[in-house]
């Protein structure tokens, strides 16, 4: 490992990055300084314009993979090498607005219910009825579900943040179900490795194949299911504020494209009448 990679991991490690954080900002920086074959050390605003060109036009990356390649670099000159460089020496891709796709109550319902694996469907029902990402679904541990007060606890979520969602009286039926049947002991989805939890592909593997079965054409994932929960709230008249809380939104703007179809489809009804 170079003096300034392992410069870099001690920075960002000192700041709490979240692992995967850490590990995809490595990643990154690697691929910029095997690009131009040189230390970024010596590279500049130049090399980083010409690079974000490149993965743009060459490698055709979506804005927000850009963004994210740009955000390492940031971290890599602003933090580790203490550049003094503006905003505009990391020039960033707009991303386009795009409202989520969301599944009707009936959808949801049919999904579900063409689940035939008792653990594959108390996982993503816990990813739909908690509202919860992926991330945080595989996470869970027996200990987390609390029946007493219908609450599950998220153990540092994104943005390393502890938050206690609500418990449905449906999920807890479900989730008693596969435990009375699977009895896991630590990890609340067991993977096939001992020790391990499921993996987030196992999971997105078994939603695909429950949307297959089902037979809905909207495109369905686990992160589609948080969506739903979040639509399907503000449907039935939940707080918007709440609904930010429950999702673990740090800013109410990323909540607000879940009542943005609401509001749209307002408008259109006042105008026709």
């Amino acid at each position: 490992m170079t003096p300034l990679r392992q410069r870099m991991l001690h920075d960002m490690q000192i700041r709490n990055l979240a692992l995967n954080t850490q590990k995809t900002y490595l990643v990154q920086v690697s691929g910029f300084a095997r690009h131009f074959q040189r230390s970024p050390e010596v590279l500049g605003p130049d090399e980083i314009r010409a690079w974000i060109i490149h993965l743009t036009n060459e490698r055709k990356l979506a804005p927000a993979s850009v963004q994210l390649a740009v955000g390492a670099l940031r971290f890599l000159y602003r933090i580790s090498l203490r550049r003094d460089w503006s905003d505009e020496d990391f020039p960033l891709p707009r991303r386009p607005v795009k409202l989520p796709v969301i599944l009707s109550f009936d959808e949801v319902t049919r999904f579900f219910e063409s689940i035939p694996s008792l653990k594959q469907r108390a996982i993503l029902m816990t990813a739909y009825a908690a509202g919860l990402r992926v991330s945080e679904v595989v996470q869970l541990k027996v200990t987390d579900i609390d029946s007493q007060r219908m609450m599950i606890r998220v153990c540092q979520g994104k943005g390393r943040k502890d938050r206690y969602v609500m418990l449905s009286p449906r999920l807890l039926e479900v989730l008693r179900l596969y435990w009375q049947d699977a009895h896991p002991r630590d990890w609340l989805f067991p993977g096939s490795i001992p020790g391990r939890p499921i993996s987030r592909h196992a999971v997105g593997d078994a939603c695909q194949l429950a949307r297959e079965r089902s037979g809905i054409t909207k495109p369905v994932t686990p992160h589609s299911l948080r969506h739903a929960f979040a639509t399907h709230l503000l449907e039935t008249g939940a707080d918007v504020r709440r609904i930010q809380l429950l999702m673990g939104h740090r800013s109410m703007a990323t909540t607000a494209r879940y009542y943005r179809p609401k509001v749209v489809m307002c408008s259109v009804e006042s105008r026709s009448r």
